[in-house]
């Protein structure tokens, strides 16, 4: 597929779809870079109040979780990051990756795509298929307060040969709306969700938006099996608790899991 004609973002575009939200964020925009996440994390901005946010319409060395490449190609995928700071004193946030995906999710429904879904704890999924990814990293030290680098990576139109290395399979934005919006519209339009949904996580935490995340759980009330953990374990996905952790009920009880990766089990 050729991508040479691919639309760019454009921080007017963005500003138009964020409305009156828009003086809350400062944009950067960036041709090609190695890791929007890296680089706010090695360089955050001062804070002046805004929510900085860096997008690039190439990452060279996109980063998924557990150290997994996010793969790029120009116009492909909408890749940025956000730095959120949390107010002095906060705790450690817990569920924040699930408040991301619900900002995504809520967005997705409001264009107008069928089947989104949540997969535990950072995929957002349509009709089973992956569509966009989540990467939070925690930052502090230095006399700075605890802040927290969410990168989003959302794909728009995949190459028909792109080699993508996931159980469950890729989907883009193309594939689900027959009238995809902008980059630029989409991006603004995530950003006001986010932050909608983070305001909301900031006051209340993780237990606000609990049964919102529990409606779009993608693996609610099947059997899955968790990997990644010193052992392998399956039982039945009963959903998330206040902290965020995966619940699963197994033949010895139910457990909490904090990290892992989800998969349905194999009959």
């Amino acid at each position: 597929m050729d991508h040479s004609d691919y639309e760019a973002l454009d921080a007017g575009g963005v500003a138009e779809a964020l409305g009156e939200l828009a003086g809350v964020f400062s944009l950067e925009i960036l041709p090609e870079c190695d890791s929007t996440n890296s680089r706010l994390l090695d360089n955050p901005p001062p804070g002046d109040g805004r929510v900085h946010v860096l997008a690039a319409e190439r990452q060279t060395a996109g980063r998924g979780r557990r150290g997994r490449a996010w793969q790029s190609w120009p116009g492909a995928g909408l890749t940025f990051s956000l730095l959120w700071r949390f107010a002095p004193a906060a705790h450690v946030p817990a569920g924040l990756s699930l408040v991301v995906g619900l900002a995504v999710a809520r967005t997705l429904e409001e264009l107008g795509v069928e089947g989104v879904a949540l997969k535990w704890p950072n995929d957002v999924l349509i009709q089973g298929k992956k569509l966009a990814g989540i990467l939070v990293e925690l930052s502090s030290g230095r006399g700075r307060g605890l802040a927290a680098v969410i990168g989003i990576g959302i794909n728009l139109r995949m190459p028909a040969d792109a080699a993508v290395d996931s159980p469950m399979g890729v989907t883009d934005l193309a594939s689900c709306l027959a009238s995809p919006p902008s980059p630029s519209r989409l991006l603004g339009l995530v950003l006001a969700q986010l932050q909608l949904f983070l305001e909301i996580y900031a006051a209340a935490g993780f237990a606000a938006l609990r049964g919102a995340w529990q409606q779009r759980n993608a693996f609610a009330d099947l059997p899955v099996r968790i990997l990644g953990e010193a052992h392998e374990l399956t039982g039945t996905c009963v959903g998330v608790d206040d902290d965020g952790a995966l619940l699963l009920q197994t033949a010895e009880g139910l457990r909490r899991v904090l990290s892992g990766d989800v998969s349905l089990r194999l009959a």
